[in-house]
């Protein structure tokens, strides 16, 4: 019998609303361990959204269970970020930029469009990130799509990005579809938690698949899309998407699939391992 590696799994549908906001194109938040009712949450701020997520994590490592938690944007940039920051910087310079001027307020108010400006000033022409979705101008974020990539500019995509289909790259902060503005605040909320608490972030952080034992609650970039929708699960799409993500991850762990989707992470590029990330499962064909 295969030993599950998690014991609790959670996924989250993140979101950069400027405001509070439930239901549709919001924030959801599923909660699973096994044996138990799943618990699903419509938090109208990410404020209190994060709040609701440390508390569970909280709970869960206090009872000696450890939790996979998954979040729906991405978790890291190309290596020309970093290095704009410092020729030796990583995904933990990239992460603490982001935290340390990123402005978040209770009520969802935020300056991601200003913060992706102050990104692109790092670069000595154009900058990567673009699609400013304000009716202001700002300096240093166009509106339309830069050129350059790979060459004065950072690569365009990931690698996940080329594996997953329909994944947006990460520097559109606007826009149908557009995961840019979700990564910012949401790569910043969770170094605010990695600051708070001890958590593993995945394939940044080396994680254990059981072999020694540790509470630690590994975060992970997921993609909800990977697994077919259940329309019965939930009337709003994102709710069933994160419901359907949870038992999957749970089926998945009880197969012993997700074991191998974690320790894939020692075979992943450097560039991966130190800048990019990658999304949990997708270089198995999910």
């Amino acid at each position: 019998m295969v030993q599950r590696i998690f014991d609790s799994y959670m996924v989250v549908d993140w979101s950069a609303n400027g405001s509070p906001k439930t239901g549709r194109d919001s924030l959801w938040i599923a909660h699973l361990r096994p044996g138990h009712a799943l618990s699903l949450e419509n938090p109208p701020t990410r404020a209190t959204a994060m709040a609701q997520i440390s508390a569970i994590l909280d709970d869960e490592a206090r009872a000696g269970r450890r939790t996979l938690a998954g979040f729906d944007f991405a978790f890291g940039y190309p290596a020309g970020l970093a290095r704009a920051i410092s020729p030796q910087a990583d995904w933990r310079d990239v992460w603490a930029f982001l935290h340390d001027h990123l402005t978040d307020g209770p009520a969802n108010a935020n300056n991601r469009f200003d913060l992706a400006a102050q990104f692109n000033a790092l670069f000595p022409a154009d900058g990567p990130f673009w699609g400013n979705g304000l009716a202001r101008d700002i300096p240093g974020l166009p509106r339309r799509k830069p050129v350059g990539w790979g060459e004065s500019l950072p690569d365009n995509r990931r690698l996940a990005d080329r594996l997953a289909k329909g994944a947006q790259e990460v520097w559109k902060i606007t826009g149908a579809g557009s995961v840019g503005g979700q990564s910012l605040t949401g790569i910043a909320a969770l170094e605010g938690l990695r600051r708070r608490m001890p958590v593993k972030i995945w394939p940044f952080d080396p994680v254990s698949d059981g072999d020694t034992p540790s509470f630690a609650p590994v975060l992970a970039e997921v993609f909800p899309s990977l697994v077919p929708l259940d329309p019965a699960a939930h009337k709003v799409r994102d709710a069933a998407q994160v419901i359907g993500l949870a038992k999957a991850l749970a089926g998945w762990d009880e197969a012993g699939r997700l074991t191998e989707m974690i320790r894939a992470a020692m075979r992943f590029p450097e560039s991966v391992r130190r800048h990019e990330a990658m999304i949990l499962g997708v270089e198995h064909g999910l």
